[in-house]
C-alpha cells in the first residue's frame, strides 16, 4: 500500500530538466529562415502550411500560433494562407548586439492536437552603422629617440553592424613620420597601430596633428575619423611595466556597487616624473564603460552599476599605465560574471478551458509554459500541484505542460477545485513560483430525482369537499439548474378499473395531492396508484413512488329494520339493524 501511495505521489509531480526535454509531437525538423534587418513590417518569412505539410485550413483548425522565447509579437502568422511574416521592423543591433549570427528562436504552437514546430529566424546585417571613435581627439606622447618600426597602439573605433559591415581597415592622413597597421585582435576584432616610419626631433616639430579614419567593409561602405595629437618627448628610456599581462578575474552578479572586482599593478624603473605611473581604460567592451571604474592613482577596478548575468555575462577591458615622460605599459583584464539565483521561474498560461463537465476523463485544463532566465542548476526546474487533487500534470517539449484530468470528475461531489501550479528551480537558494486556477465543474443529468419516501399513505374522510387537499408527495434532485428542476405527475393505476383520473390530480410543480370528488366509504375504501417525478435533463430522468389512499367512514347512514317486514302479520320477535 505504500509503494502504490508512493507512485501516485509521483505522477503528481513531474521533474523535467530543461537541457534534457525531448518529446515531439509532430516529427517536424527544426527550420531557419531569414530575413534582413530594417526590412518592412508584413514583409514575407515563411510558408509554414507548405513547410509543416499541413491543408490550407488545418493551421485554423488546430489554433496555430507563434511563440518566441522572449514574448515579443516579432511575428504574424496568417492562419488561413499560412504565410509568416514580420510584425515589425528588425534591428538586429538592439536585438543581438554583437552577437554574430543573430538568431530568434520561435515556436509554432499547434494545441488540436498538440505538436509544436521549432524554427529559427536569422536576422542579417545591413550596414546601417558608421564606425565611431570613443573620443574626437587622441594625444600620444612619443620620445624623439623612438627608433623607425616602433608602434604605437592607437584606440580603436566601434561599429555596431557586425561581418564584414565592421571595421575592416584604418588609414591615416598622409604625413613624413607615421603610417597606420591595421590588427586582428584574437577575437577579430581590428584595431589600429601606428608605425614610426623615421626618427622624430623634438626640436624641429614638437607637434603633430594627424586624422586616423576607420572604414567598414559595407556596400557602399562607411567611415568614422578623429584626430591623433602626437607630443614629441624628450628621452624617457624605461616604459611601466605590469606584474601581470593578463587578469582573469570573477564576480558575482549580485555584488554591491562600490565592490572591488580587481586591482592591477605596474612600476616603472625611472625615477622622479618619468618614474610616476598613472592607470587608465585603454579599451573597454560596450558595455564596460558605465559598469565599471579605474582608479588612475591606485589601480583598483571597482563596481558603479549592478550587474546582471542573463544580460551580459563576461567584460573584458585593456588598462595603459602611463608614467610622466609619456610611456606607457599595457595590460588586458577579463572579468566574468558569476550567475546566482536571482530569477524566480517564469509561468506563462496559453490556454485555460472551465468549466469542465463532469464524468469526462482525461480532460485538457491548461496548457502552459515555464522558464528561468538563470543558468546551470539555477535554471532547471521541478514542476508539481498539490497530491490530493484529480488532476496530473504532462510534459511536452520546449518546457509546456499541459494540466489534465485524472479520470472523471463528480459535481456532486466537489463542484470547484483551486489548483496551485507550483515551478521551483534548482538553485540554492531555491526559488520558487506559484499560479492559482480556479477549475468549475459543469452539471451532467447523471442524477435521477429521489422520493423522500417510497410510499405515501393518505387518508381522506368520506363525503369531502371536490378539489380537497388530501397530501404530498415530494423528490429531489441532487444535480443543478434543469438537471434538477422536478415535475410530478400520475402513471396509470395498477388496477384498470380504478377511474384514477376522475378521483385525483396532482401539482406538478410541487407534488399536491387533490380529491377530485367526494369519496363514499360505502363504495370504495382505499384505491392505490403511482406518482412519477422527472428531471428537465437531457436526457431526462425519473423515478416513481406508491401512494396509498384511505377512506375514513363517516356516520352518514340511519339504521333500518330487515324483519319482519313492513305490513306483515307475523309479530315481531327480532330487531335487526343494519347500519
Amino acid at each position: 500500500m505504500e509503494a502504490g501511495g508512493e507512485r501516485f505521489h509521483q505522477q503528481r509531480q513531474v521533474l523535467i530538466l530543461f537541457l534534457l526535454l525531448g518529446v515531439t509531437f509532430a516529427g517536424w525538423e527544426s527550420r531557419r529562415y531569414s530575413v534582413m534587418e530594417e526590412i518592412e513590417s508584413g514583409s514575407f518569412v515563411a510558408n509554414l502550411v507548405k513547410d509543416l505539410g499541413l491543408g490550407v485550413g488545418e493551421l485554423a483548425a488546430r489554433e496555430a500560433r507563434v511563440v518566441s522565447e522572449d514574448n515579443e509579437p516579432r511575428l504574424q502568422l496568417d492562419l488561413q494562407t499560412g504565410k509568416l511574416t514580420l510584425n515589425e521592423k528588425l534591428d538586429r543591433e538592439e536585438m543581438c548586439g554583437p552577437t554574430d549570427p543573430c538568431v530568434m528562436h520561435f515556436q509554432v504552437l499547434l494545441k488540436k492536437p498538440l505538436g509544436v514546430f521549432r524554427a529559427e529566424l536569422l536576422v542579417r546585417d545591413i550596414n546601417d552603422h558608421a564606425p565611431e571613435f570613443p573620443e574626437r581627439e587622441m594625444t600620444l606622447k612619443i620620445p624623439e629617440n623612438s627608433p623607425p618600426g616602433t608602434v604605437f597602439p592607437l584606440k580603436k573605433a566601434q561599429d555596431l553592424d557586425v561581418g564584414n559591415n565592421n571595421i575592416q581597415n584604418y588609414s591615416i592622413s598622409p604625413n613624413s613620420y607615421f603610417h597606420v597597421s591595421t590588427r586582428n585582435r584574437g577575437d577579430g576584432r581590428k584595431y589600429p597601430e601606428l608605425v614610426l616610419d623615421r626618427e622624430l626631433d623634438r626640436e624641429k616639430q614638437a607637434l603633430l596633428r594627424l586624422t586616423l579614419t576607420a572604414l567598414d567593409g559595407g556596400s557602399p561602405p562607411r567611415s568614422g575619423t578623429t584626430q591623433v595629437r602626437i607630443l614629441v618627448l624628450d628621452i624617457n628610456d624605461n616604459a611601466p611595466e605590469f606584474a601581470q599581462a593578463h587578469y582573469q578575474v570573477q564576480v558575482l552578479e549580485n555584488s554591491p556597487v562600490g565592490a572591488l572586482v580587481v586591482k592591477v599593478s605596474a612600476r616603472d624603473l625611472d625615477t622622479g616624473t618619468n618614474g610616476e605611473v598613472s592607470y587608465s581604460l585603454f579599451y573597454s567592451s560596450q558595455e564596460m564603460s558605465p559598469t565599471f571604474e579605474l582608479n588612475s592613482l591606485s589601480g583598483e577596478v571597482r563596481l558603479i552599476k549592478k550587474l546582471d548575468f542573463e544580460t551580459v555575462s563576461s567584460y573584458d577591458l585593456d588598462i595603459d599605465a602611463f608614467d610622466g615622460g609619456g610611456l606607457s605599459g599595457k595590460c588586458s583584464v577579463s572579468i566574468e560574471v558569476v550567475d546566482v539565483n536571482d530569477n524566480a521561474p517564469e509561468l506563462t498560461i496559453s490556454s485555460l478551458t472551465s468549466p469542465i463537465p463532469e464524468n469526462s476523463p482525461e480532460t485538457e485544463v491548461a496548457l502552459f509554459r515555464i522558464r528561468d532566465r538563470d543558468s546551470g542548476e539555477n535554471g532547471k526546474m521541478t514542476c508539481s500541484i498539490q497530491d490530493d487533487l484529480p488532476f496530473i500534470l504532462k510534459p511536452s517539449e520546449e518546457n509546456f505542460y499541459t494540466l489534465v484530468t485524472n479520470g472523471a470528475l463528480d459535481r456532486e461531489s466537489k463542484a470547484e477545485y483551486n489548483v496551485t501550479i507550483t515551478v521551483t528551480d534548482l538553485g540554492t537558494p531555491r526559488l520558487k513560483t506559484e499560479h492559482n486556477i480556479i477549475v468549475l465543474v459543469s452539471d451532467v443529468n447523471d442524477n435521477a430525482p429521489a422520493f423522500t419516501q417510497t410510499s405515501y399513505t393518505l387518508w381522506v374522510r368520506e363525503n369531502n369537499s371536490p378539489a380537497l387537499h388530501i397530501g404530498s408527495v415530494s423528490a429531489t434532485d441532487t444535480d443543478a439548474g434543469a438537471n434538477a428542476q422536478v415535475t410530478y405527475s400520475l402513471l396509470p393505476p395498477p388496477d384498470p378499473l380504478v377511474p384514477l383520473a376522475s378521483l385525483v390530480s396532482i401539482n406538478p410543480d410541487n407534488g399536491h395531492l387533490f380529491a377530485l370528488t367526494s369519496l363514499d366509504y360505502e363504495a370504495l375504501r382505499a384505491f392505490e396508484f403511482h406518482v412519477g417525478a422527472t428531471d428537465r435533463g437531457s436526457p431526462a430522468l425519473s423515478s416513481q413512488a406508491l401512494v396509498r389512499v384511505l377512506v375514513a367512514d363517516a356516520n352518514d347512514n340511519a339504521p333500518f329494520v330487515l324483519y319482519p317486514l313492513q305490513n306483515a302479520s307475523a309479530p315481531c320477535t327480532e330487531w335487526h339493524a343494519a347500519v
